[in-house]
Order: C-alpha cells, then sequence, then structure tokens
C-alpha cells in the first residue's frame, strides 16, 4: 500500500508565497481601501468644526507650618508624598482640585458669565452644568509639583481662554468665603469666642456700674486692688488658654507637639494662680479674692471688681489671637498663584487629522488584507464541490423558516 503522508504534509504546509500571491491578485483592492478610508477620513475631519483649548495652570495655597509640623509628628520617617494618604489628610491641591472639578457654585459663575446655555442649546441648567463639567472642563494635579491644569475647550480661541481664567478668578472668590486652611479654621473659632467674651464684658460693665449707683463709690486699699487684678488676670490667662487648646483639639491629636506644650503652659498658668490666691490669703466660699476684713459691701464691690478685670483680660486676650488668627488668614487663604494665564490658542485642538488619517491607513490596510483573503477564501469554496455543499448546508441551516402546520 502506498505511503500518502509526505504528500498530505505538504498541501497542508503553509507556504508564504501563497499569501504574497493573494496580496498581489487583489491589489487594487488593497491600494483602493487603504489610500480611499485615510482620504474619507481627512475630508471629514477637514469639514468638523475645530476645537482650541484654553489653559491655565495655578498653584494652590500650601499647608501652613504649624499643620505640617503636626503631620510631620505624627508619621516620623515617613515619606512625604505618602504622609498625607497614611493619616487620611487631603493635601490643599487635592481640596482645590475638588472644588474646581465639581463645585456647582463656580460652575453656574461660568455659566452665567458666558450664556452657556444658549450657546450648548439647553433648555435646564443641569445639561449645561453637566457639559461643562464632564466634556468642556479637564482639571487635573500633578502631584510632584502640586501645580492644577486647567483645560478648557471651545470652538472660539478666545472664549477658551477667557473661560479658563475665569474659572481661576471664581476660585479665588470661593476661597475668599470658606475655611480651607488652618489659619481660617482658627480665625472663625476665635471670632466665636471673642465676641462671647465682649458679650460677658459688657454684663460685667454694666453691672458693676448699676452697683456702683446704687452703693456710691467705695475705695479698696492699693495691696487689694493689685491682688485683685492680679488674680483676675491669671485667671483669664487660664481661661484663654484653655480656649486655644479648645481650638487646637479641632484639627491636632494629643501627639501634636504645639498641643502638649500649650497644655503644659496652662498647667503652669494655674500653679501661678494658685500660689496668688494663697498670697491674697482667699480662703471659704470664695477663694479667688481676698477678703480681710472687708464689709459685705466691700466684699461684693470685690466680686464685681474680679469679675469685670477677669472679663477685660480675657477679651484682650482673645482679641489678640483672634487678630494673629486673621493676619495669618490674610496671609495663606489668597494665596492661589497663578503660574500661566491662558491665552488665545493659534493651533486647533480637536480634530487631530495627521493622527486620525494615520489611524485610518493602518485600519483600512488591515481591513483590505483580511477583505482579500475572504474574497480569495469563498472563490476557492465556490470552486470546491464539498466546500460548496457544506456552505449551501450552512446557508440552509442559518436562515429561519416559519413553520408549516401538520
Amino acid at each position: 500500500m502506498e505511503d500518502k503522508t509526505p504528500q498530505t504534509a505538504e498541501d497542508d504546509e503553509i507556504n508564504l508565497l501563497d499569501y504574497l500571491v493573494v496580496l498581489a491578485k487583489r491589489k487594487k483592492l488593497i491600494i483602493s481601501l487603504t489610500l480611499g478610508i485615510p482620504i474619507i477620513t481627512g475630508i471629514i475631519c477637514l469639514l468638523l468644526t475645530p476645537s482650541y483649548l484654553g489653559e491655565t495652570r495655578i498653584l494652590p495655597p500650601q499647608q501652613s507650618s504649624s499643620m505640617a509640623s503636626m503631620l510631620m509628628s505624627q508619621a516620623a520617617g515617613a515619606s512625604v508624598s505618602s504622609l498625607g494618604s497614611l493619616l487620611g489628610v487631603k493635601s490643599p491641591g487635592d481640596m482645590y482640585l475638588g472644588m474646581v472639578k465639581s463645585s456647582r457654585t463656580i460652575a453656574d459663575k461660568i455659566i452665567d458669565r458666558f450664556d452657556l446655555m444658549k450657546l450648548y442649546d439647553v433648555d435646564f441648567r443641569e445639561d449645561a452644568r453637566k457639559k461643562l463639567l464632564e466634556d468642556v472642563m479637564v482639571a487635573v494635579l500633578d502631584p510632584n509639583s502640586g501645580i492644577i491644569t486647567i483645560d478648557i475647550e471651545d470652538n472660539d480661541p478666545k472664549r477658551a481662554a477667557d473661560m479658563a481664567n475665569a474659572y481661576v478668578a471664581e476660585l479665588k472668590n470661593l476661597n475668599r468665603g470658606i475655611a480651607i486652611t488652618e489659619a481660617s479654621q482658627r480665625r472663625l473659632f476665635f471670632e466665636e469666642k471673642a465676641k462671647e467674651a465682649k458679650e460677658t464684658l459688657t454684663k460685667a460693665e454694666e453691672d458693676m456700674k448699676q452697683f456702683a449707683e446704687k452703693t456710691g463709690a467705695l475705695q479698696i486699699d492699693a495691696q487689694g486692688q493689685a491682688i485683685i487684678q492680679a488674680i483676675a488676670a491669671g485667671k483669664a490667662q487660664v481661661a484663654a488658654k484653655e480656649v486655644e487648646i479648645s481650638g487646637l483639639k479641632t484639627f491636632a491629636t494629643p501627639n501634636n507637639p504645639d498641643l502638649q506644650k500649650a497644655e503644659e503652659a496652662l498647667r503652669a498658668m494655674k500653679a501661678e494662680v494658685r500660689k496668688l490666691e494663697a498670697k491674697g490669703g482667699g480662703a471659704g466660699d470664695d477663694p479667688f479674692i481676698p477678703m480681710g476684713n472687708l464689709p459685705a459691701v466691700g466684699a461684693e464691690y470685690a466680686r464685681k471688681m474680679r469679675n469685670l478685670k477677669y472679663n477685660e483680660t480675657l477679651y484682650e486676650l482673645l482679641s489678640k489671637q483672634f487678630e494673629a488668627a486673621r493676619i495669618d488668614e490674610a496671609r495663606d487663604a489668597t494665596i492661589i498663584q497663578v503660574v500661566d494665564l491662558a491665552v488665545p490658542a493659534t493651533k486647533k485642538y480637536k480634530p487631530k487629522t495627521l493622527m486620525w488619517v494615520a489611524i485610518a491607513g493602518v485600519g483600512g490596510f488591515i481591513i483590505a488584507v483580511l477583505t482579500a483573503f475572504f474574497m480569495e477564501w469563498k472563490e476557492r469554496a465556490s470552486q470546491d464541490p464539498g466546500t460548496k455543499e457544506r456552505l449551501d448546508k450552512f446557508k440552509a441551516y442559518a436562515k429561519f423558516r416559519k413553520k408549516t402546520a401538520v
């Protein structure tokens, strides 16, 4: 019996020359598609309305020194880049990027300023806001430099640049009205405490005035007056330090060195007040003042004087802390530095004609080759009785036929 194995292997061998023959046979089709598809793509790109990019870059405020020291104390040895993520604290860049990308207030200001509802041909503000935030505006943060880039895409190069710059202006306006930095938080905290202290001081002054009008003038010896004022001032300093510690605890942890230093100072102040009280010989129900042998009216006068001096000193201390926080806020909160202002682009951003023509050329060639091999297979299949029979059977089974009633 004759062995046909070598002949079968030779017939089944893939020959590169056969592929080249197919490509040469269908060369007109391949050339037509490879050149035609890029030409059509280029024409479409030329007919499309070009869009331009307005790009501006800003540097948001950095962390204040006290906040930075707090973070460093919490994770000694951690890298600066991973410190915020380890502690769950977002950097100023992340916060400002979130404001740019999702602020409804800023988006609405831009919509009204440039009449975007009419420009985008929408009836609802939500649709204009969605198009602006999702399709037109792109904001990214460079983690290395901390610079935020704001890109606006528009058919008018000047409007694109104006909208990008307007975003920065509206971000600055929004930043002035909210507390982002630690200094802003401290300013709000001490502002409220100073307001409460002022109201209490006003009541103490009115109380002292009514008491003096009712009982007449009353003199206390110089030593008693000095001790009253010293103890009142000491108590006020203790109260002011407690307020400061409460403010620190809103953003600091127990391991924060600033907080630990303030608590140590508070303990020293309380010890000094206790010494003053002991020196004054205070005892009984009110060790806060040295009563001695003062008559009842004198004792009441001393209490009211003590209360007045205490509130005066407390208000003065809180006012100083409020002013310091306000100065820090003015220094920190408004420093949104514009690295690059947007200018009208001279080169279109979209469509990228050369890129799309190149992609169309590669895609057209691939489609042409696949089409050539498919046509070659179909031609050979029609000439092979066995393959033609199987193809006809496949077509018959692939058709949907209606069932006939029996």
